[in-house]
């Protein structure tokens, strides 16, 4: 059962239709993390109120709302200090949170791996540091007693300390991964087969679209972040080439720090890629603002100078208008829909395409015990002609130059 809750913000006279754009994505936040939300509260005011982030006026219309019992919990827009959530709490005798901590839980629950339930604790014990009270009994047990103060210690700062040895132990153990991880990618760029990244703001349907191309069976859901780790299939093209296409993190507007430091590496996989697929949702009309975060997210994780196609999906749900001003925006872009399947092939000859594009025919002659190592790269040459000797292999094929400089390395 959804528990209830208000949303409320902050508003100046000329911010009006961000702000109520800007609340209607934390109404779908909201709805991801199984609340129901009852009512909206905006504040038409210049400036933030410092004890209590709206002004004492809707703070007592929002108490008469929840005066009920029904509705216990409130939601703001904006970034809570210790002072304003503990004020608006003690006020209205509700759980108050902000848009930072709702975003949190909800990848508390979408964390499924080792890797993402440690990527998530990090970024909450972060969030929570500095109002952290009471925790100290759950958290004990990576304390141990060395260097405490004993019984006179304020619990507050047994809490505080006990938190922040969690979070070295959590940083060293994601190092370790990250490691892993790295390790990982090496060995699948010493495979050559390009990478394809599906990019785009959370809830475009780059999943849906990544089961398309590949044959996948992964879960979708018309939910924020359904999708919080990278997932990696295999794929070809047209011209039966492999490529593996990479499922990530849905980016979003002003995604919480502490997320964007722990979630550091899942993002930064983005980066290793050969080819983006900047995946948007062409029915939403604030699909230009949309594009300009994960233009700024590109930037922010060093993925702003891999090459890209723009992917406007979910074109089954636009009118014809609609799709005609989306062309004259958007004139290089590949419009599908995941859902009806449509055109999913054209995007996978876009990538063709780029890859098959500067490439050259070269001719190379390999002793047959060396011809294992040739074709651990075949699946991204082009052979046009292969003849076989009893001790030599006469190979002619189409590749980039950069691959072939690392082939003769590695022959």
């Amino acid at each position: 059962m959804a528990n209830k809750a208000l949303i409320t913000a902050v508003s100046s006279h000329n911010n009006k239709s961000k702000t109520a754009e800007l609340c209607n994505e934390l109404k779908f936040l909201a709805t991801t993390a199984n609340f129901e939300v009852v009512e909206t509260v905006i504040q038409n005011r210049e400036h933030i109120d410092p004890a209590y982030y709206i002004g004492k006026g809707k703070l007592e219309y929002i108490k008469r709302l929840t005066s009920s019992g029904d509705i216990s919990y409130l939601i703001a827009l904006d970034d809570l200090s210790p002072t304003q959530k503990s004020e608006m709490e003690k006020a209205l005798g509700i759980t108050v949170m902000d848009r930072t901590g709702l975003i949190l839980k909800i990848f508390a629950n979408n964390a499924t791996t080792k890797e993402g339930k440690m990527e998530v604790e990090l970024a909450q014990l972060r969030y929570s540091l500095p109002t952290m009270k009471g925790k100290g009994k759950k958290l004990s047990n990576l304390g141990g007693g060395i260097g405490t103060r004993g019984p006179g210690e304020k619990k507050l700062e047994i809490d505080k300390r006990n938190a922040q040895k969690r979070i070295s132990h959590l940083r060293e153990t994601l190092k370790k991964l990250r490691k892993e991880n790295t390790t990982m990618r090496k060995r699948r760029m010493e495979n050559s087969i390009p990478v394809v990244s599906l990019v785009g703001y959370t809830n475009a349907g780059k999943t849906s679209l990544m089961n398309e191309i590949t044959g996948s069976d992964l879960q979708t859901e018309d939910k924020l972040f359904s999708t919080l780790e990278t997932r990696v299939r295999r794929a070809a093209l047209p011209d039966g080439k492999k490529i593996l296409i990479s499922d990530t993190v849905g980016f979003i507007r002003e995604l919480p720090h502490e997320l964007m430091a722990s979630f550091k590496s899942t993002l930064e996989e983005v980066s290793f890629s050969d080819l983006l697929f900047v995946v948007l949702d062409a029915s939403d009309l604030n699909i230009d603002e949309k594009f300009k975060t994960v233009e700024e997210t590109l930037k922010e994780i060093g993925a702003d100078n891999i090459n890209r196609f723009i992917i406007l999906n979910k074109i089954d749900l636009c009118t014809n208008t609609r799709i005609k001003e989306l062309e004259n925006k958007y004139s290089d872009a590949v419009f599908v829909s995941a859902l009806r399947r449509f055109n999913i092939q054209e995007m996978l000859k876009k990538a063709q395409k780029y890859f098959n594009k500067n490439k050259e025919v070269f001719r190379i002659k390999i002793p047959m015990h060396k011809l294992s190592k040739f074709l651990q790269y075949r699946e991204r040459l082009t052979v046009l002609e292969e003849k076989y000797t009893n001790n030599v292999a006469y190979l002619t094929y189409r590749t980039d130059k950069e691959l072939q400089k690392h082939l003769l390395t590695r022959l």
